[in-house]
């Protein structure tokens, strides 16, 4: 394994330290930081599309109340027998 030597400001290094976990390294901290976002759907349709996971999760909302609507409608034009 090689290693570099990189400079920091002190601001950064303590940003760093805040977010490492006990059983890991600098490295390893970098490395999580620095990971692709799971929910970034952008790679799946072939083209940089931006979609933020507010905007997900809202269509997400939006799409249950209208599924619990449906169902409120459905109960009342057919009632149980």
């Amino acid at each position: 394994m090689t290693t570099k030597t990189i400079s920091i400001r002190d601001e950064a290094y303590d940003r760093l330290a805040a977010r490492k976990r006990e059983d890991e390294s600098f490295t390893d901290v970098v490395l999580r930081l620095t990971a692709e976002d799971p929910r970034d759907f952008s790679g799946l349709v072939g083209a940089d599309v931006e979609v933020s996971w507010k905007a997900v999760e809202s269509a997400r909302e939006r799409s249950a109340a209208d599924e619990r609507r449906e169902a409120l409608l459905e109960e009342r034009v057919q009632p149980d027998e």
